[in-house]
């Protein structure tokens, strides 16, 4: 066996060793992809302008969908998302109710549909694994799944929180245009990390 087939062979037994496992391992899998997404939170930058800082936790998001698939990705979005609530581990080191209700709000619920989206896509079509499709996939998870519900709950936060009913450009300047760059650059690792660490055939 050459070199290739025996990184393929072995990508091939990763995966499956993931994909077969007990229930109690994907469990501890999606915390510990839970603790990951919390760690990249804490990769912040924070703006002046818009209460939702650039973090890097849409990139463990993406990947939880990738690699543990539908079920224990959004299992994973949902540890984070509620232990949250007793875990400091939002962005910025925060975390409890009053965060969680906020104005990332509609991010939160962003996150667990986009790891449901993407596993669901990785698991019922492993040729979307590859480079070009994933970055397709990825754009629409990451860009509809997630910003979708977030844009909703920020204008909601506004508006019930502080009574103010902001413009459509508004929502766009604080809730999406900061993001979109460095947003594109985690989908392209992403589809780079698809197409290098998982099978394309099962």
């Amino acid at each position: 066996m050459n070199n290739i087939d025996s990184y393929y062979q072995k990508r091939s037994d990763i995966y499956n060793h993931v994909k077969n496992a007990n229930t109690y391992e994907k469990i501890a899998l999606a915390f510990l992809m839970a603790c990951f997404t919390g760690i990249m939170a804490q990769i912040a930058i924070p703006l002046p302008f818009t209460p939702v800082p650039i973090t890097f936790q849409t990139f463990a998001v993406l990947i939880a969908g990738l690699f543990l698939g539908k079920k224990y990705g959004l299992l994973s979005q949902i540890f984070y998302v509620g232990l949250g609530l007793v875990i400091p581990w939002y962005s910025g080191m925060v975390g409890g109710l009053s965060v969680l209700l906020g104005s990332t709000c509609g991010y939160f619920i962003g996150f667990i549909i986009c790891a449901y989206f993407v596993g669901y896509i990785s698991e019922k079509y492993p040729e979307s694994r590859n480079f070009r499709k994933m970055t397709v996939v990825l754009l629409i998870a990451n860009f509809v799944t997630i910003y979708v519900p977030g844009l909703l709950g920020l204008y909601a936060a506004f508006l019930f929180g502080k009574g103010v009913s902001l413009s459509l450009v508004q929502v766009l300047t604080m809730g999406l245009v900061p993001f979109i760059i460095g947003d594109i650059i985690k989908v392209l690792a992403g589809s780079s990390i698809s197409k290098i660490l998982l099978p394309k055939n099962e």
